[in-house]
């Protein structure tokens, strides 16, 4: 009976130390999340260079910086609503830095034209970063200077630094479009000469 008792007593003390440990991990607290935005002209284009960057979790498309509640794709294209098509990007900034976001955007941009970027011209294509932070402020104007003062460009930078304001996702037809029309997309890209002018700016990648 002693035996049995002692057994018995292990074997709740075990499991009482399983349940404490299982109920530690689950108690564990989830990634902190941040969000950027970013503008670089046609939505579709944007999405990419960020999808597979590891500690990005998601890239979605959609309209910022205007004035119009809930605008949809043919409003902001007509340029009347103030929104930029952009992108916001959900990270975890314990992988992957708000600085490194800034270098593959810029990359991915031509800074040297206002309100247009490479065929897509007026402001609802114009290039800008919308910060959600003061951090993020400082390092976008950091980033921006510096490009500035490298010399690599005559003219001076015209894409914007503000303040993010409510971003609304553009419908579900526009979202991942490289993935569900890569034909389409990559035409549209060639033909738009995006990645013509990308080597011009950047040279190879």
């Amino acid at each position: 009976m002693k035996v049995k008792m002692m057994i018995s007593i292990f074997f709740i003390g075990v499991t009482f130390m399983c349940l404490s440990v299982t109920g530690s991990a689950a108690a564990a607290p989830a990634a902190h999340l941040e969000k950027a935005v970013f503008a670089g002209g046609c939505f579709w284009c944007m999405e990419h260079p960020f999808d597979e960057l590891e500690g990005v979790i998601s890239v979605v498309s959609g309209y910022t910086g205007g004035h119009k509640k809930n605008p949809t794709y043919h409003e902001v294209s007509s340029g009347t609503t103030g929104h930029a098509e952009s992108v916001e990007i959900t990270y975890d900034p314990s992988k992957i830095s708000y600085a490194k976001l800034l270098d593959v955007y810029w990359h991915n941009i031509d800074p040297t034209v206002k309100d247009r970027q490479f065929c897509d011209a007026g402001t609802q294509y114009r290039s800008a970063i919308f910060y959600t932070t003061e951090e993020q402020r400082r390092l976008a104007e950091k980033s921006k200077k510096e490009l500035e003062q490298s010399g690599r460009f005559k003219g001076p930078i015209y894409t914007q630094i503000v303040a993010a304001t409510e971003f609304y996702p553009a419908e579900e037809y526009h979202q991942h479009y490289y993935k569900k029309n890569p034909v389409r997309y990559k035409f549209y890209r060639y033909e738009c000469g995006r990645d013509q002018r990308l080597h011009e700016l950047w040279g190879k990648p």
